[in-house]
């Protein structure tokens, strides 16, 4: 689509406006962000368009789409679907050597687990290796209810964060402000930083992990402008 409006603003209800008329999601509701914070950094991402409209570049506009078309309706699955990362958590997964390796994960990982353990008084499983290790049903339940007492806009944002660093213990962590995005990022590269350190990192991997990356940017950045976990 090919840019038709000249300005971009904002009404009462953070909806964005394109000379004056309102824009609207997918499924025909209007897009309106809950924060002043996100209400600009969406109608920014709409204010940057060039001559045609790529939603590839609208990363904010496509997770407020989310939340109001997919999320709003019903958000118990998707709230389960980002918790169910607590399932088989990265951090949870180390290796056994070499001793490096070791101690990069966990000086960057166990800090995560603690938070949490402290945070919602539950108990963790670490394994040396990639075979499934189960976790306390408590714990499961626990994580699970700190994601869906959230609401839709912030399940879109630990959904997309969680599906980027393989952590719903780092996201959460995160969205209640005990790390930063480029720690918690750092983190979630640990084993890709690993092998591109030792054997190199091939263009394909290179690509995906940009593209991780910009995923993983975008979404902590609504999380933030959110203004709340």
């Amino acid at each position: 689509m090919k840019r038709f409006w000249k300005d971009v603003t904002l009404d009462a209800d953070g909806g964005v406006l394109l000379d004056g008329r309102p824009v609207r999601t997918p499924g025909r509701a209007p897009l309106a962000l809950p924060t002043p914070a996100l209400a600009e950094a969406v109608a920014d991402e709409w204010r940057a368009v060039g001559e045609t409209l790529d939603p590839r570049a609208m990363p904010l506009t496509g997770l407020a789409n989310a939340a109001i078309d997919r999320i709003a309706p019903d958000p118990a699955p998707f709230a389960a679907e980002a918790a169910r990362y607590a399932e088989t958590d990265l951090t949870c997964y180390r290796a056994d050597s070499p001793a490096e390796l070791v101690e990069r994960q966990r000086a960057a990982w166990e800090p995560l687990l603690d938070w949490a353990r402290q945070r919602y008084d539950v108990h963790f499983e670490t394994t040396a290796g990639v075979m499934h290790v189960a976790q306390p049903q408590a714990t499961l339940d626990r994580l699970a209810e700190a994601v869906a007492t959230r609401d839709p806009f912030a399940i879109a944002a630990l959904q997309a964060i969680a599906s980027a660093t393989g952590t719903i213990v780092g996201t959460l962590a995160l969205a209640e402000g005990a790390i930063d995005a480029k720690t918690l990022w750092r983190a979630a590269q640990v084993d890709e930083d690993w092998q591109a350190e030792h054997w190199g990192e091939d263009e394909l991997a290179t690509r995906a992990r940009e593209a991780k990356r910009a995923s993983f940017d975008a979404a902590a950045h609504f999380l933030a402008a959110l203004g709340r976990g």
